[in-house]
């Protein structure tokens, strides 16, 4: 087994190509996808380990990232073109509790629709590559535990620190958008500007 600290704008698939080359041989795989823009812990299953990924892919993992509210992109992240821009005064008028109020809307059992550009397949294909190549995806919502959702900092204007601890198949991505066309938030918001996978098990 092999931890990698995955930089961002490698895909999950660069790491392993290039884990491939180093250690000359083709029997390299990973334990769970990263966003290309997300960094951290990247597991590779190396030789007889690619066996033991199965294991290492349905464990509960740790995210950290940064909300910009006030945004919303075509992506559901910082990569994408902005397509709604919230007045300043909604994102100024929100309180800390009203905050913490949303984010608690988003923790336990929920159902959560990934988003469009995920690294989901859908027939045979990613969804991520389909929309790049102009088709129209929609991905049905399923069910994901998050085991804690939580500002880790106080906020500075229109941006949120936020850790969450999500079970397997949680994509932390859209829990922005999510937070922020609540009814019970104000502002739409544009997903991380960043973020992190720091932990992993």
């Amino acid at each position: 087994m092999l931890v990698v600290d995955k930089p961002a704008g490698w895909t999950s698939h660069d790491v392993v190509a290039r884990a491939r080359r180093v250690l000359s041989t083709r029997k390299v795989g990973h334990g769970g996808t990263l966003d290309p823009m997300a960094t951290g812990v990247l597991v590779l299953g190396v030789g007889r380990g690619t066996r033991l990924l199965t294991y290492f892919s349905h464990l509960d993992k740790v995210y950290s990232a940064t909300i910009r509210l006030g945004l919303a992109t075509s992506t559901d992240d910082a990569e994408g073109s902005v397509i709604e821009v919230a007045p300043p005064g909604r994102v100024v008028g929100l309180g800390r509790q009203a905050l913490d109020d949303a984010l608690a809307q988003l923790t336990g059992e929920i159902l959560q629709v990934p988003s469009s550009v995920s690294a989901i397949k859908v027939n045979g294909r990613r969804a991520y590559a389909r929309v790049r190549a102009g088709q129209s995806v929609e991905l049905a919502a399923r069910p994901v535990t998050v085991h804690r959702l939580e500002i880790s900092a106080s906020p500075s204007f229109g941006t949120i620190p936020t850790p969450a601890s999500p079970s397997f198949g949680t994509i932390p991505t859209p829990a922005s958008p999510s937070f922020g066309m609540n009814p019970e938030s104000e502002p739409p918001p544009a997903p991380p500007p960043s973020a992190a996978r720091p932990s992993f098990g």
